[in-house]
């Protein structure tokens, strides 16, 4: 994108956002009550610019997607410093960086240097019974390494050992299904939207504690979904092809990098269990404690690039490729997820009134069932992270009230973000990745609307059941 673009991109940006405004004298500090709604076309704009360009302009978004990225984020902040001034704008930009953006990125690049540096070598056969151990233990890993840790270090191994088989397409899908997304909803570790919680202040074992009954019944029912349907094409299958990959012994090396996953839990939990102080930065109060905690993350993954042999990562197919993708795209969503979010913290009395009226009952109570499907179906299509945003501001925001009283509300809010960014290849990050990997090693994947079809007619009834059961 040309600077000139994207210099009327904010011209016209600006222009917009000042008829939507009821006055141009405005307090400093963001007011959702007062703010229209199309200041929220920035989150709107780069949410579908994921979804979309990918799928539509794939050249222009490998090539450019940064500048895409910042050109969306240009269009909140511009307006927002010449509208409601410069030292509004830079307090929100440096409350978003320090708060949210730093730590999340920090805490992705740890995970995934870590998980890089993990190696599965051997074969086994990838009979039913196999396959299902496989998933399961992906699934289990997805909450200590995270979605994306977990799929890197097992996807390779799971190919592997289905590749004399004449029909795999299902094993990767529901691969997928579980350690790409479902596998990571039980601690802030397993998938980005639970951290970002986590940075909200809800407590670290408080998604363990709260999902651990739905995570069970979800990835329990897809489980034995998957050994069933595997079952039935193995029979069919009779004499597999000659395999490329005879069975060997499985063996982990890599194992430097099993302290630091230890250590960056430790770190997580100290900054929410430890009060160092804080100071002052620009008129955000930032803890000691998370400092310490972000320093931890960038000492784990220096540590981890230093202790681990190349040839490892090389292993894996590791590069830094997917990790700088994230970064990028996360500073715009953050940007322009800021007058969003002031938006859905005004309730009712903001432009969002619609929406708070869509999740609750007639007597004000949520409706647990809506926020889980709402947000599990903007998930599946939108970034998951930023949904559980939006959808932690509609429930009130203040996390003391939904770890207890709003507990359903919250569980149900990070069921449908985790569970439902399995429903598309761009619904949770891993997705795509695993996708790409799959393709590269021969298997047929789905397309986009076949991949649908599988998740529309496997997933669909069993978040039904869930939405019964639970919510």
């Amino acid at each position: 994108m040309r600077q000139t673009t994207r210099q009327r991109a904010s011209s016209l940006g600006l222009a917009i956002l000042l008829t939507a405004l009821p006055s141009a004298a405005m307090a400093l500090e963001l007011d959702g009550r007062a703010l229209g709604f199309l200041w929220a076309l920035p989150f709107i704009g780069i949410l579908l610019s994921i979804a979309l360009l990918p799928l539509l302009a794939t050249h222009t978004w490998e090539h450019h997607q940064g500048k895409i990225a910042a050109a969306w984020g240009l269009l909140v902040l511009v307006p927002m410093a010449l509208i409601l001034g410069p030292s509004t704008a830079l307090h929100a930009l440096v409350h978003t960086a320090l708060l949210e953006y730093i730590p999340f990125i920090l805490l992705l690049l740890a995970l995934f240097t870590v998980a890089g540096g993990i190696v599965v070598r051997g074969n086994i056969h990838g009979a039913p019974v196999a396959n299902t151990a496989l998933l399961a233990l992906g699934t289990l890993l997805a909450s200590l390494i995270g979605t994306t840790g977990a799929s890197m270090v097992m996807i390779r191994p799971v190919m592997r050992a289905n590749d004399n088989r004449r029909h795999n397409v299902h094993v990767i899908v529901f691969f997928i299904f579980l350690v790409s997304n479902i596998g990571g909803s039980l601690t802030p570790l397993g998938d980005p939207p639970l951290f970002l919680g986590f940075l909200r202040g809800v407590d670290f074992f408080w998604t363990t504690q709260n999902l651990w009954r739905e995570t069970l019944f979800v990835s329990g029912v897809l489980l034995a979904t998957f050994f069933l349907l595997d079952w039935v094409i193995y029979r069919k299958e009779g004499v597999s092809r000659p395999d490329p990959t005879p069975d060997t012994e499985v063996s982990v090396a890599g194992g430097i990098n099993f302290p630091l996953l230890a250590i960056i839990i430790g770190a997580i939990l100290m900054s929410a269990t430890v009060d160092l102080g804080r100071i002052a930065v620009l008129g955000s109060d930032v803890e000691l404690a998370n400092v310490l905690r972000d320093l931890v993350m960038i000492a784990v993954a220096l540590t981890s690039l230093a202790r681990t042999p190349k040839r490892y990562r090389l292993e894996n197919g590791f590069s830094w490729g997917p990790i700088q993708e994230v970064a990028k795209l996360f500073a715009g969503i953050f940007i322009t997820i800021i007058p969003v979010l002031a938006m859905l913290r005004a309730g009712s009395d903001g432009v969002f009134a619609p929406l708070v009226a869509l999740v609750s009952h007639a007597d004000g109570s949520p409706n647990n069932a809506a926020y889980f499907w709402l947000a599990g179906g903007l998930s599946s299509f939108l970034d998951n992270a930023p949904t559980y945003l939006v959808f932690f501001e509609l429930a009130g925001g203040d996390p003391q009230h939904l770890m207890r009283a709003g507990a359903v509300t919250l569980t149900a809010v990070s069921a449908g973000a985790v569970f439902m960014g399995a429903n598309s290849y761009i619904g949770n990050a891993p997705n795509f990745m695993v996708y790409a990997i799959a393709r590269g090693g021969g298997v047929r994947m789905p397309s986009f609307f076949g991949y649908l079809m599988w998740s529309s007619t496997i997933l669909l009834p069993v978040f039904l059941l869930t939405t019964l059961i639970f919510f």
